[in-house]
């Protein structure tokens, strides 16, 4: 890419005067296709200390770029977060992705028809829709006007495979001109003025922080157990309507049904995840793949009505309108979010002739998140 020929430079994201979203920085001036040691520096102490970071103006960044810088997070990985869990007809993700055939780690997601790009031909990409997983979705007749958050977690196998470090989604085509009224739908009234097609995200060290001293300790001492193939298992389920976890029907998917499960590779990892470089504590939980809850004196929590309210009590305050940042994507926006910090969504609802295009890049890390009590050098 062509770059002003000025250092690189941070600014805070703008955010309204309401919000109280603490976190995020802009990053100007950066040639990811010649990153320099310093500047690598520089974006890695903006993402672990702020989170989520925007580099404006990457649009003719090549997938083989996309993937070295997000693999420069976490050199010791290799393969896409997810894995193979994606060639699983059953899974909830098998609609949404496509893979680049040359750089199998970039997955290609978006809405609408796309004749040709980076090696696929006449794809049709799927933007997830809200009404295909909650369980009680906006009627037909308001949909575009308003929308849901469709799903918050992070992203991880939660199987077999560590989560990602971090995520990189690269905006490559963006329809514009309508923004929408998300809806919580949960009783409490709230609402958010969102731009069309945005990605939500809020700080699970946020999270964390505003929960009263007993969750707090809680949290600290409590260990998730998720389910084994979870997106599959979780397939026949359906969404709260804030699209924080799932309702409790009974529809997930006995293990006689799932792929084989190996039970060493069953994830049980904790409620809390530290910050590598500030030592902060942040509440991640996939709260739509939790199937137990591991307490400090050795009791499991097995029942899962009751592991999916307590975890939907410990992270609906944070979700609410005045601490989501919802990204106002521009073409060539290059975002990169600590996958250990901050929990995300998809939101929108596309006519079929807004076509929307992105790719998106994380690898299975290395090694598991930091817990509570590990010690930041």
């Amino acid at each position: 890419m062509n770059v002003d020929p000025n250092p690189i430079s941070l600014r805070p994201l703008a955010v309204p005067t309401s919000s109280r979203v603490g976190f995020g920085v802009e990053i100007v001036n950066v040639d990811i296709e010649n990153l320099t040691d310093d500047d690598f520096a520089t974006i890695r102490e903006a993402l672990y200390r702020k989170d989520v970071v925007v580099l404006k103006n990457q649009g003719l960044l090549s997938p083989k770029s996309q993937y070295e810088l997000t693999q420069r997070f976490d050199p010791a990985a290799e393969g896409y977060g997810h894995g193979k869990t994606l060639d699983a007809k059953r899974s909830v993700l098998h609609p949404d992705l496509k893979t680049v055939p040359h750089q199998p780690q970039v997955q290609v997601i978006g809405n609408g028809f796309v004749s040709s790009y980076e090696g696929l031909q006449d794809i049709k990409l799927v933007h997830p829709h809200h009404k295909k997983f909650h369980k009680y979705p906006i009627p037909e007749a308001d949909d575009l006007k308003y929308t849901r958050f469709f799903r918050w977690h992070i992203d991880a196998a939660l199987y077999d495979l560590h989560p990602p470090r971090i995520t990189s989604l690269l905006a490559v085509s963006v329809p514009k001109g309508r923004r929408q009224i998300l809806r919580y739908d949960d009783n409490s009234g709230e609402e958010l003025e969102v731009p069309l097609g945005t990605t939500a995200f809020v700080s699970g060290y946020n999270m964390y922080n505003i929960l009263s001293e007993e969750d707090k300790k809680f949290a600290r001492t409590s260990m998730v157990e998720y389910a084994p193939h979870p997106y599959i298992w979780m397939s026949p389920a359906k969404s709260r309507s804030d699209g924080l976890g799932l309702y409790c029907d009974g529809t997930e998917l006995p293990e006689s049904e799932l792929p084989p499960i190996d039970k060493a590779k069953i994830k049980v990892l904790p409620m809390v995840w530290k910050n590598p470089v500030t030592g902060q504590l942040a509440l991640q939980i996939h709260p739509s793949a939790v199937r137990k809850i591991h307490l400090a004196d050795g009791t499991v929590i097995e029942d899962l009505e009751k592991v999916r309210q307590i975890v939907h009590d410990l992270q609906r305050p944070a979700i609410s309108p005045q601490y989501v940042y919802p990204h106002d994507w521009e073409e060539g926006d290059l975002v990169l979010f600590n996958n250990h910090g901050v929990l995300h969504s998809v939101v929108g609802a596309f006519t079929e002739q807004e076509v929307r295009l992105f790719r998106q890049c994380n690898m299975a890390a290395s090694e598991p998140p930091l817990g509570p009590n590990f010690v930041v050098a």
